[in-house]
């Protein structure tokens, strides 16, 4: 597993080291390094970003500025010459808190941290999306997007679509963007209450509005039926089918 992550320090010197001491850890990828928060929130908000070693006192934004801005941060680690922020990090959910000088020590002992907190959130995901899902019940499932993880509730779910490596989970409230394979969707997205309808549709058959030839409407999105898909889907319509 890899960690994709980014450094924000003023301090030129603050950064070479954190260059150096992710370059000695095969698990980290330090993708880019900002001298300022300012130029790194476009970064965070589009890029993949799984941890940011983030300063806190810069000028024009500070650290716990910046943070306090991400609707959805990632995982953060304090890197700062100044203890009275403590706090502070603590009630902002930061992993870790560390003092310059950093050792490369005290700097392992965060990064393993933050290894161990996506490893069990990985595994958790790996868990709900598996096949005791299908048999325990459940009506929600858990989901990893780029920052965190998102539980979704399955009778909130309209359809799911396919986009290339990735889904796009659609509800009436938000539309969720995941990486996840087809056959983990179908473990958690099944008969009777799903159906897949094509290689990159499952629906929620309550959620159909009408169904004409070989198109379903659900809202404002019509959705083809395939070859491969379509005498399962129609064999389940008939035992709704009133008359």
């Amino acid at each position: 597993m890899q960690i994709h992550c980014i450094a924000i320090d003023d301090e030129p010197l603050a950064l070479d080291i954190i260059r150096e001491y992710c370059s000695k850890v095969s698990f980290l990828n330090l993708s880019k390094t900002f001298d300022n928060a300012v130029d790194s929130i476009e970064f965070i908000r589009s890029g993949k970003v799984d941890l940011i070693f983030l300063d806190i006192q810069m000028e024009e934004l500070s650290g716990i500025q910046l943070l306090n801005s991400l609707q959805n941060p990632p995982f953060v680690i304090f890197t700062t010459a100044y203890e009275n922020y403590a706090i502070q990090g603590f009630d902002l959910d930061v992993m870790d808190y560390m003092l310059k000088p950093i050792s490369f020590a005290r700097f392992l002992k965060g990064v393993n941290k933050v290894y161990e907190r996506m490893q069990m959130e990985n595994q958790a995901h790996e868990k709900t999306t598996s096949s005791e899902v299908k048999s325990s019940g459940l009506s929600y499932f858990f989901v990893k997007t780029e920052t965190r993880m998102e539980r979704i509730e399955c009778p909130d779910v309209l359809y799911v679509e396919g986009m290339g490596d990735y889904w796009r989970i659609v509800t009436k409230t938000r539309r969720i963007m995941t990486l996840m394979n087809s056959k983990k969707l179908e473990e958690v997205l099944h008969e009777p209450l799903f159906c897949r309808v094509h290689k990159s549709f499952f629906v929620a058959l309550d959620k159909i509005e009408s169904i004409e030839r070989n198109r379903i409407k659900i809202l404002d999105k019509y959705i083809p039926v395939s070859e491969t898909f379509r005498k399962n889907f129609f064999d389940l319509i008939e035992k709704n089918k009133l008359a």
